[in-house]
């Protein structure tokens, strides 16, 4: 049964975390033994004073109204003859700590809640079974308060001690309460990796500003990176240490915390003044590089270190050039998934959003698949895709949807709700795993229906029937339109991704064998196409509203075809280079503008705007000291400073999507989507710039695939790995010979003109 600490906060406050235990004795030794946990909140358990797992955050998070997961834990090494103690500290969490802009919590509950099962086998085969019940009691401690977005407050003063242990005194203690009205969801064994510490950063730097007998520091820890700080204090009981968290640094070198708008993200710690005390928050993590330590005296000892958390998504590519400006922006890719790819696929670690953006996530799923194992974090999201989805088939824009206002009971728009299709799609191509695909193609045949049913007219997706909305169109384009969400129509963008919505349809249901939905979904990709170019294009390659955007969209999704393809691709080119190699697109149309411009013969041009350092691009913000990437392409200007308070995260992944046009195109390493999972290899390198060799590296199923290429005074010498279950084609760039097929091994070869 569920249970609870009696104590309960408001809308717009917190309680203490609570304390949990419960006595048990054992009268024979411990054959096996098995803990089943979950919670509605956070939980960290411990068994005679030992944690149990080394999962952070857990459950995790998923629509509590639907589904919670849980987790099964061999305890039996932590059990001993005689007493014992199983115990239990909650956290609010996503469950009913404060989440979004709105400022006000119980997202889904008013308290945090326990449910858990110990089941012991005895060395005489009997069984014990320890549940939660009336009969454990609680308390509070020493976490006075902990949130995602406000932080956590400590006061070491407080400790219990032994409070997991035998022999522990909680008369004192409460009952628990038992919770009789709980909503009825699916408690499920946890799906997809969970969150985890995975590395520590030393500051690089420490400022020291003096205030008479008290001193403040501002650590810089070189990075920009989701988690929390490790404490070390040795200071008189009761000294109080404030610890704020910031990304950037103000002109007069204090920490700027504006753009965090009604997140606190402040850590107090209250010392207990015996000796050395060490310090890690449980419930929450901040986004930062900088933390402003406050509270200290000259006298004190005060050393901090940064602790890393995400994902438990293991590493599996990597990208080198010769050009180190690019490898800092691999590396600011790397860092932006790290820090956002916590649970669900966040745009921000910092401020009071922190959401699962199913735009977001959709362009940058290929990167994603290419620096780390997503499989199982993308199979779990998906599902909370499909939970999400409403009784038409629409997707909302953030995955779980916890959105409030309006934006709760829309359709995510195009480019956002076509998450539902482009992210199981990307997973299935990158991983060769049909499973996704079979248990979200009823959803994902729901979802497109309920697109031409309820927002498209003859097609034309405009939301005209639904929402006069549309969507967020090319969020945050350049293009001169003076708007947040772009000069590029709401109408061309959802039009073009229902195409590519029916496109990506018929290979799903190809790969299925389901030749019947195929052939249909064909037929319709054909019909919107043509809508498409009737409405939007004019016979001399023309399109409307002329933005780099529109011209991209329909060249990359094949809606314009012939002499009118060749024109628009000029257009674009020319745009480009009349804009001084800059690029002025947003969200929607950044992912795809390099491969436009390559695959129609421009790759000068797209090697160009790649390397640009100058403002707009890429490498404007690494020159100008970014250690992930930026939400705006103006976060930061000279001119102006940080851009507008209300909006302005220096974590935020989604220009980061250039990544996979790095991996496929300068290092050139490729998938066949016909034989998914790199099965077939394909070995395309595209040498261009200034650069003089690249490499990258990819872990599949298969095995490990290696490309480097480096330019030689007789051409370009390659070093490819091709592993074993696998093939490979080599497509050599324009003008150094015919594609050849490769087998399994190792391949040196030198390409001549």
């Amino acid at each position: 049964m569920w249970i609870a600490s009696p104590a309960v906060g408001s809308l717009h406050s917190t309680t203490p975390c609570p304390y949990l235990r419960k006595p048990f004795h054992l009268d024979k030794g411990v054959k096996s033994a098995r803990l089943t946990v979950t919670a509605l909140g956070l939980y960290e358990c411990e068994i005679n004073g030992q944690r149990v797992g080394d999962e952070i955050f857990a459950p995790g998070w998923t629509d509590y109204s639907k589904r919670v997961m849980s987790r099964s834990y061999d305890v039996t090494s932590l059990l001993k003859t005689g007493d014992n103690v199983l115990g239990a500290i909650l956290g609010d969490g996503w469950y009913c700590g404060y989440m979004g802009w709105w400022n006000k919590r119980e997202n889904y509950g008013d308290r945090t809640k326990l449910m858990a099962q110990l089941d012991v086998v005895l060395a005489d085969g009997k069984t014990v079974s320890i549940a939660t019940g009336s009969d454990w009691k609680t308390a509070e401690g020493p976490i006075r308060e902990s949130d995602f977005f406000m932080g956590e407050i400590y006061d070491a003063r407080l400790e219990f001690g032994s409070w997991s242990s035998p022999g522990f005194d909680d008369s004192e203690w409460n009952l628990c309460r038992v919770e009789k009205e709980v909503p009825d969801i699916s408690i499920e064994e946890r799906l997809g990796p969970p969150v985890r510490r995975q590395e520590e950063i030393k500051p690089i730097n420490r400022r020291v500003i003096q205030n008479g007998k008290q001193v403040r520091f501002i650590y810089d820890l070189g990075q920009n990176f989701a988690g929390w700080i490790r404490l070390e204090v040795r200071a008189g009981q009761g000294r109080s240490l404030r610890l704020r968290f910031a990304e950037i640094l103000d002109p007069k070198g204090d920490i700027y915390t504006e753009n965090l708008r009604s997140a606190r993200a402040t850590d107090y710690y209250i010392c207990k003044g015996e000796g050395k005390e060490v310090w890690e928050p449980r419930f929450t993590f901040h986004g930062f590089r900088y933390v402003e330590v406050e509270g200290a005296t000259e006298a004190d000892e005060v050393a901090i270190a940064g602790v890393v958390v995400h994902s438990d998504i293991k590493p599996t590519g990597s990208f080198r050039c010769s050009h180190e400006l690019l490898n800092k922006l691999q590396s600011n890719i790397v860092w932006g998934q790290k820090s956002n790819f916590l649970e669900v696929p966040t745009d921000c670690p910092q401020r009071d959003e922190r959401l699962g953006w199913t735009g977001d996530a959709q362009v940058f799923i290929r990167t994603a698949a290419f620096n780390r194992d997503v499989s199982g974090f993308f199979r779990k999201w998906t599902r909370d895709i499909r939970d999400a989805q409403g009784e038409n088939g629409s997707v909302p824009c953030v995955i779980p949807n916890v959105i409030d206002g309006d934006l709760a009971k829309r359709d995510g728009g195009p480019a956002w709700s076509d998450a539902a299709i482009i992210c199981p799609w990307t997973i299935y191509l990158c991983y060769g795993e049909k499973q996704i695909l079979t248990e979200h193609y009823e959803s994902m045949q729901r979802y497109l229906d309920g697109l031409i049913k309820n927002y498209c007219k003859d097609y034309i997706r405009s939301h005209w029937q639904a929402d006069p909305w549309g969507g967020f169109g090319d969020w945050l384009a350049l293009d001169g339109s003076g708007k947040i969400e772009g000069g590029t129509p709401k109408d061309l963008i959802g039009t073009a991704f229902l195409a590519y919505d029916a496109g990506l349809m018929a290979k799903i249901a190809d790969a299925l064998g389901k030749v019947d939905d195929a052939r249909r979904y064909e037929k319709l990709h054909k019909e919107i196409a043509g809508v498409f170019r009737r409405r939007f294009v004019t016979p001399d390659g023309l399109i409307a509203s002329g933005t780099q955007t529109a011209m991209v969209l329909a060249l990359h999704f094949g809606l314009v075809e012939g002499e009118a393809r060749k024109l628009m691709a000029e257009t674009l080119n020319r745009d480009v280079r009349n804009r001084g190699f800059h690029l002025a697109t947003g969200f929607v149309g950044t992912p795809y503008l390099l491969e436009v411009l390559e695959e129609n013969g421009y790759l000068d041009t797209a090697y160009k705007l790649l390397e640009q350092e100058s403002f707009p691009s890429w490498l404007f913000p690494v020159k100008n000291g970014a250690t992930t990437i930026w939400e705006r392409w103006d976060g930061w200007t000279p001119e102006k400073g940080p851009q507008d308070k209300s909006m302005n995260s220096y974590n935020h992944y989604a220009y980061g999507a250039v990544g996979a046009w790095m991996y496929r195109s300068v290092a050139g390493l490729e998938v066949d989507a016909k034989e998914p999972g790199y099965r077939h290899v394909i070995f395309r390198p595209r040498p261009g710039g200034s650069l003089t060799w690249a490499e990258a590296s990819l872990e599949t199923a298969q095995g490990t695939v290696k490309i480097r290429w480096d330019k030689v005074p007789e051409g370009l010498k390659l070093d490819l790995t091709v592993p074993e279950g696998s093939h490979a084609t080599l497509e050599p760039p324009e003008g150094f010979g015919p594609a050849r097929s490769l087998k399994a091994g190792h391949h040196q070869i030198v390409l001549k003109v």
